[in-house]
């Protein structure tokens, strides 16, 4: 059952769930546009459903004005409440018709049909439509929709195949069933980049990414990427895309990156619009992930999809790990598996160690929106990862094509998932399902011994309590181990060791010599390895380790323990560490992109948290202190080693966003970076001179930061950008994540001052205050105003749009490991927020769980 919660909204429990009382066959729609008084007329289909029965007949709406109702042809007046309605229905199939009004332009919360310069469009996941239209808006009622859209806009859009045009009309029809999540609607003044492309069986499919008018040169690249993806999915998955068309449409004011509508994926603009001259390297490899990632929900998301939205991890998680995989073949794998661990553990890590720790599949929640997270997304496609692995790729596969053929058309669970597995494989996953139902991140402590050539490894597994689960049993932990000889070279390949108990041991006979062990290679899973060891191993594992990720690992390790002994001990930078990296750079044979990552110090964040591991109260302050002391020891110790990187990974000709040079473009620019600490900015500026794109300039103007003499080409951007709102997003951010902590506040004060800053629109919200959050030396001044100028952010935003205002209430999750006047100074602020009249149920969800945990 369901109940109040703490924060006065109501608690659903996973439990609870109860099969809906009326299925839907057929809906049609039409939509007579409007700035203040949209028309939305609904032609529904229902049935009693056979496996249920209640006969509550109850349909979601909120914000709706009920124009008129009726239940064959027959007009009604039902119980109306500010979550929906209820009235009494025959006990058999029936056709309801209704006719509410919505007025899209005062939509700020941009859910459901809301207007963005000038543009209709719609987000229905998780619970848009229920603001469309009166519906049972929940993703287990499937159904085929139909859609008439009138207005004298010139491009009208929605799910499925086009039927039927002309002046001030068009039609559509979906046949494939969808729950009302993947609803989708757009209307407005647009230009099309058009392409084809012809699947395995032969069929030619139209495609188009819709722009507003002076965007169409800023297409060409997101269209290669869906035809990359959509080939991709053949050729790795069988998997072939369904409808005659599949529309991108780019819109400026969206609260996430992007939403996988059957047919119509709507995107914000940042996750589509791409030129050499306004986008970076990192924007991208970001959009080829983003529309691979939506494109493949095509099936793992649309035509299977999720019975309830506890099961979300289920299209998401395996969604995240497909377009991973996808990116992995575009560019390097081994460079996208380290930059996924630093993402998870930035993260997802971070959600596992506080009061917002849930398990990829939660039990109940107050608010799903609040469940968009990284552990439902990233922590959820390491579960896939760590089940491919235990199966291996073969009986992966083979799973798979069963999951695709048994549960074609249907709302699924985690269950029916694990289940495909156990049938494809005869593998028992009960033990397995606890990754799903179980929050925190496990941590794997590693004993060695040596007798007689006989190397031994005893692992054993523990998981900190989380909220509401304070004991968890063990998990299976797939470790992938490999073992190198005193000289180098590999004596045992990858071989991968299933811990399922508390603590097992694993012998490795016949061995010459004591070998030094490479443990968890590839990240096998994503817990936190506890070995004690000492930097001269680091570094031989760094020099030596035939793994990617484990001589990453190494490396990182190196720069993890010098900055801990700086801060905890008053020493200098570690002479293993800069000797290690002086290695790094002398070695032609390693890709420039992982050298590169070789080269980035563990964040802010990270050493914050190593130190509570260690038992200590981390100060933010001394944090940014000691990694400013280890970049400039660096930069001193390397300049001639990293002058010659830079020159050497300079990329002739025009800009292309391939691998390689992208690789070589980021190690050149780490090494500026560390070179503008000691050259005032003499090589930034002549390389903001010259710059032609904007990976190159971006790069120039951050180096010019670095080193204290970037005004003057901050002014001169905003001259050149001030026309491009994505562009300009990179202006405002940049200033937040270099301002010295001492000026953070003042910069973002100064910032929303701007003319060109807004509330209304996310991206630009995100650029200030999310950067915010990044700068944890500015954030958690001693001073208290980060604290409180994000608290006036979110206080702001919230009246006009929750769920961007929710997200970023995560700045505060981690409070309680700082010092008593930062949790004293965060605790007004939370309190402050709490207690502001008509908040959000999504912010008062957060702040309570943040609060209270």
């Amino acid at each position: 059952m369901s109940n109040k919660g703490e924060t006065g909204g109501v608690t659903i429990h996973l439990s609870d769930y109860t099969p809906p009382a009326y299925l839907v066959d057929k809906v049609e729609l039409t939509f007579v546009l409007s700035p203040e008084a949209t028309r939305v007329k609904s032609r529904i289909q229902f049935r009693p459903n056979p496996a249920t029965s209640d006969r509550d007949f109850f349909l979601h709406g909120e914000d709706l004005t009920l124009i008129a109702a009726s239940i064959d042809g027959q007009p009604i007046s039902p119980e109306v409440t500010p979550e929906g309605l209820r009235c009494a229905v025959p006990d058999a199939p029936f056709d309801w018709q209704a006719e509410v009004e919505i007025a899209p332009a005062r939509n700020t919360a941009l859910e459901g049909l809301y207007m963005s310069n000038g543009m209709y469009c719609t987000q229905c996941e998780a619970q848009g439509f229920r603001k469309i239209t009166y519906y049972p808006d929940r993703p287990d009622v499937m159904a085929t929709f139909s859609v008439r859209i009138e207005s004298d806009l010139p491009v009208l859009l929605s799910n499925g195949n086009p039927q039927a045009s002309g002046a001030g009309f068009a039609e559509w029809h979906d046949p494939w069933p969808k729950p009302a999540y993947l609803f989708a609607l757009v209307a407005g003044d647009l230009l099309n980049h058009p392409g084809q492309f012809k699947t395995m069986s032969g069929r030619k499919i139209e495609l188009n990414v819709w722009v507003r008018p002076g965007d169409e040169g800023k297409c060409a690249f997101a269209m290669e990427s869906l035809k990359k993806a959509i080939k991709w999915d053949e050729d790795v998955y069988g998997r072939e895309y369904d409808l005659d068309i599949f529309n991108i449409v780019a819109v400026d004011d969206f609260n996430m990156g992007a939403m996988e509508n059957k047919g119509l994926n709507v995107f914000n603009s940042s996750a589509v619009l791409a030129s050499p001259e306004t986008s970076t390297d990192a924007n991208f490899e970001r959009i080829e992930a983003i529309i691979a990632h939506e494109y493949f929900h095509n099936w793992t998301g649309n035509r299977i999809t999720c019975r309830d939205w506890f099961q979300l991890c289920l299209k998401e998680g395996l969604t995240v790990f497909r377009d991973s995989q996808f990116t992995a073949d575009m560019r390097s794998e081994p460079v996208k598996r380290i930059s996924d661990v630093i993402d998870l553990r930035g993260r997802q890590f971070r959600e596992d160690n506080g009061p917002l720790a849930h398990p990829p599949r939660p039990d109940h929640f107050v608010e799903i929106n609040n469940f968009y997270t990284a552990t439902v997304y990233e922590k959820g496609a390491e579960v896939i990862g760590m089940l491919k692995r235990l199966v291996g790729d073969a009986n992966y596969a083979k799973a798979l094509d069963l999951y695709f053929t048994r549960h074609d058309g249907q709302a699924c669970t985690i269950e029916d998932w694990l289940k495909v597995f156990e049938d494809a494989t005869g593998r028992d996953l009960s033990q397995f399902k606890r990754w799903y139902t179980d929050a925190g991140t496990p941590r794997v402590k590693v004993r060695e011994d040596w007798a007689d050539g006989t190397f031994t490894l005893t692992l054993s597994q523990s998981t900190p309590p989380t909220p509401g689960q304070p004991d968890k049993p063990a998990r299976v932990i797939p470790v992938a181990v490999g073992l190198i000889g005193p000289n180098g070279d590999e004596v045992r390949e990858t071989t991968v060791l299933e811990l399922t108990e508390a603590e097992q041991s694993f012998e490795f006979n016949g061995l010459g010599a004591r070998p030094i062990p490479s443990i968890l290679r590839g990240f096998s899973a994503p817990v936190i390895l506890d070995r004690d060891t000492d930097n001269a191993e680091r570094a031989f594992l760094l020099a030596h380790d035939t793994d990617p990720f484990c001589k990453w690992e190494a490396g990182r390790a190196l720069a993890r323990d010098g900055l801990l002994r700086m801060l905890n001990e008053g020493a200098t930078p570690d002479d293993s560490y800069l000797g290690a990296l002086a290695a790094t750079l002398a070695d032609d044979s390693l890709d420039p992109a992982f050298v590169a990552l070789v080269l980035a110090l563990p964040s802010e964040d990270d050493l914050a948290q190593a130190q509570v591991d260690a038992g200590r109260v981390p100060d933010p302050q001394a944090i940014y202190q000691a990694r400013e002391a280890l970049l400039d020891a660096i930069a001193d110790r390397l300049g001639d080693q990293l002058r010659a990187a830079y020159e050497v990974n300079q990329v002739p000709g025009d800009y292309r966003p391939e691998a390689a040079h992208v690789a070589a473009r980021s190690l050149a620019n780490s090494a500026l970076m560390l070179l503008s600490r000691r050259d005032g900015g003499a090589l930034a500026r002549t390389q903001y001179a010259a710059a032609d794109n904007m990976t190159q300039q971006l790069s120039a103007l951050s180096a010019l930061l670095i080193a204290g003499a970037g005004a003057e080409a901050l002014a001169g951007f905003e001259r050149q950008w001030r026309a491009d709102r994505l562009v300009m997003d990179k202006w405002f951010m940049l200033q937040v994540g270099h301002a010295a902590p001492e000026d953070t506040a003042a910069t973002v004060q100064r910032l929303t001052e701007h003319p060109d800053f807004t509330l209304r629109n996310p991206n630009r919200f995100r650029a200030v205050y999310g950067a915010l959050a990044l700068n944890q030396a500015g954030f958690h001044h001693a001073s208290g105003d980060g604290y409180r100028i994000m608290a006036d952010g979110l206080i702001a935003l919230d009246a006009l749009n929750p769920q961007t205002t929710a997200r970023i209430c995560t700045a505060f999750q981690s409070w309680r490991r700082y010092d008593a006047d930062r949790q004293q100074m965060i605790a007004a602020e939370l309190d402050r927020i709490a207690a502001r009249d008509g908040l959000s149920p999504d912010c008062a969800e957060m702040i309570a769980r943040i609060r209270n945990g």
